[in-house]
């Protein structure tokens, strides 16, 4: 951590800082002017503070869970903090620009029935502003002790909190549950369960196939070519030592052989039966093992089609859900040619690009595969991020947004968030990723399992699928437990999990949603006094 003291303290950084402060700043204030001509000017304070409560949800959802989105790269060196910043605030914006309309859908209409009692616009804004002010506050508290928890789940907390508190306070008796929405609670509670068991059982059999046909493969040849060097050092050894007990003539007489040896030797098309010396004989008989051994077969076969697979799955979720919102006219069976070809592309590139590795070290030349790969599934994991948790800060502030414009709450669900909404809270959720997502990076690129850019990679691509499949099915799944889970599988495949650390973690999961729910039940009340 000293590493990272001295480098937030140098005088570059410390203009980045204030560089990111004035952007956020600046994006809020103009968003600020936007809205309140958006809104026809209505209720302009309480539009003012649902901005800046929406906008601090989304500063800590960067600081939590794009953090721990990002910490395998950046835990398995493949990309720096500078890096996976610059890779979030494209994909992430885009996934929640382009294909973060289901889950906001699910969070602004599907937890809290707010048609189920007579309620006034101020309370159900009350309610919303008390979610995002209390899921924000739990989130800041794990993020700097480095725990990376649920940002679904601590909104889900924060409107039941709020949500119950508003109930009993119309009705004054147990009809308040009612306005909970308990057999969506019922499917959302699944999915947390069910989130980490896949995320794990994915990564476990993905990363199994790579440690087997690749890197244990590559480690076995690292062996056998280090043994074969270590045979040939050693004869060189040997043979100057019998050399040197000869007499002047049988020196004379073998050393005539073996320079007319190394002449042909050096000759690439020369033949084993030209040779004359036992010396360069035996020399021939090494170097004729280690040309035996294909070193680099499992970059030129298994990681080209393991990169290809990746593309193309990432390219389907591009396809048939990031971009369908843009209405491309692509057809079912246009959009599979595009998924093959793609996929080929990449096979293709990925063995040329190995080819040019052939001579260089074996074990320099998987990681530097694998980083390469590993910063397109960072991509594609960032878009499918965006697309899924953004929501958890535009969801409530869209509803608040929406009530204050109409006056009224019977909202539309097919409504669009508009697009400066998701470019404001797409800024801070980047600029919160920067100020406050060291410390969860470390845990999960770091502490809970060790990380190599293959197993990075495998983590990434497998929590890339399925919270892009929970995105496809507009179910608000918890990416943090899917990340984790992910990682744990790979440090089950290496032995290697941290399950101390695991602890704490699993606590903070189990204490994120009554937390929450207790911190929105006082901000609601405070809320209520005043509005």
């Amino acid at each position: 951590m000293a590493a990272d003291t001295s480098f937030a303290r140098s005088p570059l950084i410390t203009r980045v800082n204030y560089a990111f402060a004035a952007l956020l700043l600046g994006t809020i204030a103009y968003f600020i002017y936007w809205g309140l001509g958006y809104t026809n000017h209505h209720a302009p304070l309480l539009f003012i503070v649902a901005t800046l409560f929406g906008a601090f949800m989304a500063f800590n959802i960067g600081g939590n869970d794009v953090a721990n989105s990002f910490g395998t790269s950046v835990g398995a060196g493949t990309l720096t903090i500078p890096q996976a910043l610059g890779i979030a605030a494209v994909f992430e914006v885009s996934g929640a620009v382009i294909a973060g309309g289901e889950v906001t859908k699910t969070i602004r209409h599907g937890i809290i029935d707010l048609g189920a009692m007579h309620l006034t616009p101020s309370q159900c804004i009350n309610v919303m502003l008390a979610a995002l002010l209390a899921a924000a506050i739990w989130l800041l508290i794990a993020s700097k002790k480095g725990l990376p928890v649920s940002t679904t789940h601590s909104l889900i907390g924060g409107l039941v909190g709020a949500g119950l508190c508003l109930g009993y306070l119309v009705t004054g008796n147990s009809s308040a549950l009612d306005l909970i929405q308990w057999n969506k609670m019922g499917e959302i509670g699944l999915s947390w369960v069910i989130s980490p068991a896949l995320g794990g059982a994915l990564s476990f059999i993905l990363f199994s196939q790579i440690k087997k046909h690749v890197l244990d493969y590559n480690e076995r040849m690292n062996i056998a070519l280090k043994e074969i060097k270590q045979e040939k050092k050693a004869y060189k050894e040997k043979h100057k030592a019998w050399f040197e007990q000869l007499s002047e003539t049988e020196k004379i007489k073998i050393s005539s052989a073996i320079a007319r040896d190394a002449e042909n030797y050096s000759d690439p098309d020369y033949s084993v039966d030209e040779l004359e010396s036992d010396y360069y004989k035996k020399l021939a008989d090494i170097e004729s093992r280690k040309n035996s051994i294909d070193a680099f077969k499992a970059l030129h076969s298994w990681v080209p089609l393991i990169s290809a697979c990746g593309g193309m799955m990432i390219t389907a979720m591009l396809l048939f859900k990031g971009l369908t919102n843009l209405h491309l006219g692509l057809s079912v069976v246009t959009n599979f040619l595009l998924i093959i070809m793609i996929g080929a592309l990449i096979w293709m590139a990925t063995f040329i690009y190995a080819k040019t590795l052939k001579r260089k070290d074996l074990s320099k030349s998987t990681f530097l595969m694998f980083s390469w790969m590993q910063v397109f599934t960072a991509a594609g994991f960032a878009f499918s991020h965006g697309a899924n948790d953004i929501s958890n800060a535009v969801g409530p502030f869209a509803a608040i947004m929406d009530i204050i414009r109409t006056g009224d709450i019977a909202m539309d669900a097919n409504a669009m968030i508009p697009a400066p909404v998701m470019i404001t809270f797409g800024v801070a959720l980047i600029v919160g990723l920067w100020f406050i997502g060291k410390e969860v990076i470390q845990t999960v690129g770091t502490n809970l399992a060790k990380m190599h850019p293959a197993s990075g990679f495998t983590a990434e691509l497998s929590s890339a699928a399925i919270v892009m499949l929970a995105t496809l099915m507009g179910l608000p799944v918890s990416s943090t437990h899917i990340l984790v889970g992910a990682v744990l599988g790979i440090g089950l495949v290496n032995h290697n999990a941290n399950w101390k650390l695991m602890k704490p973690i699993a606590l903070a999961w189990v204490i994120t949603l009554p937390s929450a729910a207790i911190l929105s039940v006082l901000i609601f009340l405070g809320l209520n006094s005043f509005f």
